[in-house]
């Protein structure tokens, strides 16, 4: 089968298609087919060396997929070859096939298609877990920093059907309409307003998810709510900033970092079954993934390039 490597004497800039052995399914695992995988920045970090798969998985990236199980290993139940399905993996999803433990995978919702599925889990599980760890309850304020991304986008809607009040952060006037539309109950164009006062005028935010890291990390605690939450799930501007703890304490407020990637199976597993039962019946009523493009497999490179852009709204996906 097709697996897309980081192609030789280009500094793991680029990606190739190289056929790799096909998977077989070990005790309680299944093989899906792969008919659409998710792209997120979390791959591109591992084409420049900082985030590989931990191990067990496939060393090439890609953290979700949707598609038919293929087959069926031993002690395995509830599956059956041809079943839709999605799956939040370690790595090894810019292929043909994978082969995951189905404690990691989940039926595709009914309403949703294969293609939009592949975009589903790992925003999904990121901010389902996250917003649980926050302790965020129907009534608060949510605010949602890179609301017109993939894992953005999927948040307003879930704080929404959460019964939250939710502010969200782009980078331009259509960005944050589209926020809007998805339910945002306030959109924030940072590039003209601050969105500090903004969130402040409405009270501070009792929950802020944020994946700026650490150029936002003095405006995030400035805008928490006595007793938020600022809970810290990317990286993108910096991993290191001062920490006013006299604000913090006033404020009584938490910072909370977390990753999914890294967690330990068990824990992977925990989740993936919490989003089953308590996310999924809303999907794709009141939640669902927006893609922005369907490129191939063998283009990945490309689609790593247009989400490094900054210019994506929601999900891209590669097919085959």
């Amino acid at each position: 089968m097709r697996a897309m490597v980081v192609a030789p004497d280009t500094d793991g800039g680029d990606l190739a298609a190289h056929r790799v052995p096909t998977p077989h399914a070990g005790p309680g695992e299944i093989v899906i087919s792969i008919t659409a995988a998710g792209v997120n920045r979390a791959d591109l970090l591992q084409l420049r060396g900082l985030y590989p798969s931990p191990p067990g998985w496939p060393q090439w990236p890609g953290l979700e997929c949707a598609g038919t199980v293929s087959e069926v290993g031993e002690g395995v139940s509830g599956v059956q070859i041809g079943d839709r399905v999605c799956a939040l993996v370690g790595g090894g999803a810019y292929a043909d096939a994978i082969a995951v433990p189905v404690d990691l995978t989940l039926p595709v919702p009914d309403g949703l298609d294969l293609i939009a599925a592949g975009g589903l889990m790992e925003a999904a599980c990121t901010v389902w877990s996250n917003l649980n760890t926050a302790a965020a309850r129907p009534g608060e304020t949510l605010l949602v920093h890179g609301g017109a991304g993939g894992i953005g986008s999927l948040a307003i809607q879930i704080g929404k059907a959460m019964g939250l009040r939710v502010i969200a952060t782009a980078g331009a006037p259509d960005r944050a309409q589209w926020c809007e539309s998805l339910g945002a109950d306030v959109a924030v164009n940072y590039r003209n307003d601050d969105f500090v006062a903004v969130t402040q005028s409405m009270g501070g935010a009792d929950v802020i998810l944020d994946v700026v890291g650490a150029a936002y990390l003095a405006r995030n605690v400035e805008a928490l709510s006595i007793g938020g939450r600022l809970v810290v799930i990317g990286l993108l501007q910096g991993a290191t900033a001062p920490l006013d703890l006299g604000t913090l304490m006033a404020k009584r407020a938490r910072v909370i970092g977390t990753t999914l990637r890294s967690r330990p199976h068990h824990e992977r597993a925990a989740i993936v079954a919490a989003v089953g039962r308590e996310l999924w019946p809303w999907i794709p009523a009141k939640v669902a993934p927006h893609i922005h493009a369907e490129v191939p497999l063998e283009e990945a490179s490309r689609a790593h390039g247009m989400l490094a852009s900054g210019e994506v709204a929601g999900k891209i996906v590669l097919t085959p």
